[in-house]
């Protein structure tokens, strides 16, 4: 199972189970979650999750990640890809974190990690959108090294490009 290390958090590959626990809000035996996991965009990344599992099998390494507080830390949230990389690179990206960790770095700090690790696999372009008042996630994008491209009248549009596979 993939699982991304940063300095402080951990994004782990969800399983098919563990979107089950998502989707069910209930965390399996053992595991621990923060107050306010899931929200309703992982049990709706966890459910879009679960279809992929049953229509096309299991969609790693491009999937939804947990996102741990370290190694052993609860799970604060979740992030990742909407579906493989289309015929010209391209995938699309969605994250939430809880309110509690909020404002503190990590959602940037893991979609760092994620997008280093899409560019490693040849993935030549990243999209995310967000929420025309979200300015926390604008900033989250822009902070990663994505950048505004375009605004409809709902959301704002920002990408990232690469030639081609490799470290920043």
């Amino acid at each position: 199972m993939t699982a991304l290390s940063t300095p402080r958090l951990l994004l782990r590959a969800m399983s098919a189970s563990d979107a089950e626990h998502v989707v069910a809000g209930r965390p399996p035996e053992g595991a621990r979650w923060a107050d306010g996991y899931p929200c309703p965009g992982e049990q709706a990344a966890a459910t879009r999750l679960l279809g992929t599992f049953a229509g096309t099998g299991d969609p790693s390494p491009f999937g939804s990640y947990e996102i741990r507080l370290g190694e052993d830390g609860p799970v604060i949230g979740g992030m990742g890809f909407h579906g493989a990389p289309d015929e010209a690179g391209h995938v699309t990206i969605g994250y939430g974190l809880v309110p509690s960790v909020r404002g503190m770095g990590y959602a940037s700090e893991a979609l760092r990690a994620l997008l280093r690790f899409a560019r490693d696999r040849g993935v030549t372009c990243v999209h995310g959108d967000t929420d025309l008042d979200n300015i926390a996630s604008q900033r989250v994008m822009t902070a990663a090294g994505m950048r505004f491209v375009r605004q409809d009248s709902a959301l704002k549009h920002y990408r990232v490009d690469w030639d081609g596979p490799g470290p920043e």
